[in-house]
């Protein structure tokens, strides 16, 4: 997908300076999820619509409205999976921080030290980080053209090899894109993936499941399109409301592009996630791992550190008044959508996801907003 700065600003931007106590925060929580979703549901009328609110301890409110197939009757439920999208890229970012602290890389290992060979001499001096901020200058349309996405997923290779054999013709020329400028795409996160496959000699896929979702407690987490039973992906073409199935080959981008966007997973366990950046890392990362990970490069608009457009939005502070970081993301396979947003300050994350990625791109984003305006107003005394 393509990253919408703009929308996530809106996202978020005009609402009320709220706090909430952590008592407050227990009563309250499904009223303001419930509240949410029956408005931005009516509204926008997506198949299916969920939303979640996140504490440091986990998803302490959810809700769904819809169904899971647009032709069906089975309603969406609390404990379906959902497809992130590109908010995958968050996840993988973080499992290059595992790897640096168990040294098996570094911050400023350069690409071309992990992957060594023939390379454009332009290359030289590009940090895997650079890939994970978008700014490596690598362009999709350089490495995944019509052709590549018209045959991956008949390729023979591994999916591991599929991913070095984009970063080799990443690297036999100069970027398309000017290094250290933002050059937002998916070719960045499948070529780091690639660096780090080769420094450990373990799949990617492989290396989510013993490094992240095990460590954490997630065990609805897969790749693709969610299995049945699950709500499907919807997307509206010509007019008229296409279902796919998960077994349907389009039911998501090729599986060599995972690093950037093929992990689905239940609210309750994308909220242990999301819970990570509200722990200063625990139960996975030290402290300093998560600076590094929310920090935004150096450079030219917009403001990105490793799978997160990093904000500062009054909504996201302790007091409510002055900015608070926020760290946001969107995803889309254009079937499915899901927007993430992350206050530590706040102790809380905000999730609105749906299988319906026509309507679902307006609709998570509104549910955002209407979350936040939703938060009750601090009592005396009463901040986070």
């Amino acid at each position: 997908m393509i990253l919408d700065r703009r929308s996530l600003m809106a996202a978020m931007g005009a609402v009320p300076a709220v706090s909430l106590p952590t008592l407050a925060r227990a009563r309250t929580g499904d009223a303001v999820v419930e509240a949410a979703l029956d408005s931005v549901f009516e509204r926008f009328a997506p198949v299916g619509l969920g939303a979640a609110l996140v504490s440091r301890e986990g998803v302490y409110a959810s809700g769904v409205r819809g169904l899971r197939r647009k032709d069906g009757t089975e309603p969406v439920l609390t404990t379906d999976a959902w497809h992130l999208g590109s908010n995958t890229k968050a996840m993988t970012a973080v499992l290059f921080a595992r790897l640096v602290e168990q040294g098996l890389a570094d911050w400023d290992l350069k690409l071309v030290d992990a992957l060594p060979g023939e390379h454009d001499p332009a290359w030289s001096d590009v940090r895997v980080v650079d890939l994970m901020q978008h700014r490596a200058g690598l362009k999709d349309d350089d490495v995944l053209g019509q052709a590549w996405f018209m045959t991956a997923r008949g390729n023979p290779a591994t999916l591991p090899e599929q991913r070095l054999a984009v970063a080799r013709k990443a690297l036999a020329t100069a970027p398309g894109g000017t290094p250290g400028r933002f050059l937002y795409g998916n070719a960045n996160y499948m070529v780091a993936a690639a660096a780090m496959e080769a420094i450990t000699g373990q799949d990617w896929s492989a290396m989510m499941v013993e490094q992240l979702f095990e460590p954490l407690g997630i065990t609805s987490a897969g790749f693709g399109a969610p299995r049945e039973p699950a709500p499907w992906g919807h997307l509206e073409q010509s007019g008229r409301m296409v279902s796919l199935p998960p077994s349907h080959p389009n039911s998501d981008n090729p599986a060599a592009l995972g690093p950037a966007g093929t992990v689905h997973m239940t609210l309750e366990d994308y909220g242990r996630f999301l819970a990570v950046f509200l722990n200063d890392g625990q139960p996975l990362l030290q402290p300093e791992s998560v600076a590094r990970l929310s920090q935004p490069a150096e450079g030219p608009p917009p403001a990105y550190g490793c799978g997160w457009i990093v904000l500062n939005q009054p909504w996201a502070s302790a007091d409510g008044t002055t900015p608070g970081r926020v760290l946001a993301h969107d995803g889309s396979n254009t079937i499915w959508y899901a927007t993430a947003a992350v206050a530590p300050a706040r102790d809380l994350a905000l999730i609105a996801v749906s299988n319906d990625g026509t309507a679902g791109a307006q609709a998570c984003p509104a549910l955002l907003r209407a979350l936040i305006a939703g938060l009750p107003v601090a009592e005396a005394g009463g901040v986070v």
